[in-house]
C-alpha cells in the first residue's frame, strides 16, 4: 500500500466532483464513484465498470481503499456469528451477527480496544489504540448484510452499536457512519432500525439529539445508585447520575423517542431492594424501558450472575410501575460474543 495516496472514501461527494473537475472531467463522476464506494461498496477501482479503464487508473494512481476483511469467523450453537474483523494496519476488532426469528441484529464496534474503564467488560480491559473510521464501520455493516443473506436468507434487519469501544467518544466517524449505512446514496437502511449503546456522556447524548438522526439511544446503567455506579463504571464520577438524566430528558424532549436502558443484575452488587427502588425512581423520570441482561461471568471476579429470585424482583418493582422491561437472554456465549465479553482475544 502506498501511503502518500488518499483514502479516497475520506472525500464527500462534493470532493470528489472538484476532483474530477480538476483534472479536466464532468462533475458527475464524483457521484458515480461515490455511488460505487458506498451503495454499491466496491473495494477496487476496477470495479467500477461505467468509468473509462483510463479513468479508473487515474483513480488507482491517486486514491487507495482500505476495507477491512473477516481474519477468520466462529459460529455459536446458537446460530450467532462472530467475526474477527482485520484492518488495513493490522489492528483487529470483533463484530457479531444475533440471529432471531424475525430479525437479524449486527452488534458493530467502533474503537479498536475502549476509552473507558468498566470493570466488568472483557473490551475495556484492552487500552484504547485507536478510532474507527467511518468506512471502517459501514464494513462491517455490509460483510454481516452478506453474512445475514448467506446463512439465514435474508437481509440484515437491526444495527446495534455495542460492539468494542464507546461510540459518543468517536462522535464524528460514527455519525458520519450512521449516515452513509441510512442515507439512499448509501446503504438505505431505516435509521430507525439503529441503535447507538453509551456508557452515558451527557453532552454528547445531548449533541447527539441534536443531529435528529432519528436513530434509538440505549444507556447502560447498571445501577442507579451513584455510589454502585461509580464503583462498576468508575469513569461515571465524571458525569453524575444528575447530569445523565438531565441529557436523557433532553434527548427525549428533542426527538421523542424513549430511551432504553441496559441494566446487568450482579449477585452481591445491585441486587438489594434499595437498587430495584433506585432504578425504578430513575425511569420515572424520563421515557424510558429496561432490558435486563444475562451476564457471562469473564472470570472467577467479583461479578457474578444473580439469582433468578433477584432478576424476577427487578422485573416486578418495574412491570407495577409501568415500566416495560424485557430479559436478554445472552446470545453466543460459547464463542464469547456475548455481552460484554468482546475482547480481541485473536490479537497477537
Amino acid at each position: 500500500m502506498n501511503p502518500t495516496k488518499k483514502d479516497i472514501r475520506k472525500l464527500s461527494q462534493q470532493d470528489l466532483e472538484v476532483y474530477f473537475q480538476s483534472i479536466g472531467e464532468k462533475a458527475f463522476r464524483g457521484k458515480q464513484v461515490y455511488e460505487w464506494l458506498w451503495k454499491k461498496n466496491a473495494h477496487d477501482f476496477n470495479d467500477m465498470t461505467n468509468l473509462s479503464k483510463n479513468l479508473r487508473e487515474n483513480l488507482d494512481a491517486a486514491f487507495r481503499i482500505q476495507p477491512v476483511e473477516v481474519d477468520f469467523l466462529q459460529k455459536s450453537n446458537d446460530g450467532t456469528i462472530k467475526n474477527a474483523v482485520k484492518l488495513h494496519d493490522g489492528n483487529v476488532v470483533e463484530s457479531v451477527l444475533i440471529p432471531t426469528e424475525t430479525r437479524t441484529t449486527a452488534c458493530i464496534s467502533s474503537q479498536v480496544g475502549c476509552s473507558l474503564d468498566c470493570t466488568f467488560c472483557a473490551t475495556a480491559q484492552l487500552k484504547r489504540m485507536r478510532n474507527l473510521t467511518a468506512a471502517e464501520i459501514v464494513d462491517q455493516v455490509v460483510i454481516i448484510d452478506r453474512e445475514s443473506r448467506e446463512y439465514f436468507d435474508r437481509p440484515l434487519s437491526n444495527i446495534v452499536f455495542m460492539g468494542m469501544g464507546e461510540p459518543l467518544l468517536n462522535y464524528t466517524e460514527v455519525v458520519e457512519a450512521i449516515k452513509k449505512i441510512t442515507l439512499p446514496e448509501g446503504l438505505g437502511m431505516s435509521p430507525r432500525r439503529i441503535t447507538l449503546s453509551t456508557s452515558g456522556i451527557p453532552k454528547m447524548i445531548e449533541k447527539l439529539a441534536d443531529e435528529d438522526l432519528k436513530i434509538g439511544l440505549a444507556v447502560s446503567l447498571h445501577s442507579a445508585r451513584e455510589e454502585i455506579r461509580n464503583k462498576i463504571m468508575p469513569f461515571s464520577v465524571k458525569f453524575p447520575l444528575t447530569d445523565l438524566l438531565k441529557s436523557l430528558q433532553y434527548w427525549y424532549d428533542t426527538t421523542k423517542s424513549k430511551i432504553t436502558f441496559e441494566y446487568i443484575v450482579w449477585k452481591d452488587i445491585n441486587d438489594k431492594k434499595e437498587d430495584i427502588d433506585a432504578l425504578v425512581r430513575f425511569c420515572k423520570r424520563v421515557p424510558s424501558k429496561v432490558n435486563i441482561i444475562e451476564y457471562n461471568t469473564i472470570d472467577d471476579g467479583p461479578y457474578q450472575q444473580a439469582s433468578p429470585q433477584v432478576l424476577n424482583a427487578y422485573i416486578d418493582a418495574l412491570e407495577k410501575n409501568g415500566i416495560i422491561v424485557n430479559v436478554r437472554r445472552s446470545r453466543g456465549k460459547d464463542i464469547d460474543a456475548a455481552c460484554g465479553q468482546l475482547a480481541n482475544k485473536t490479537t497477537k
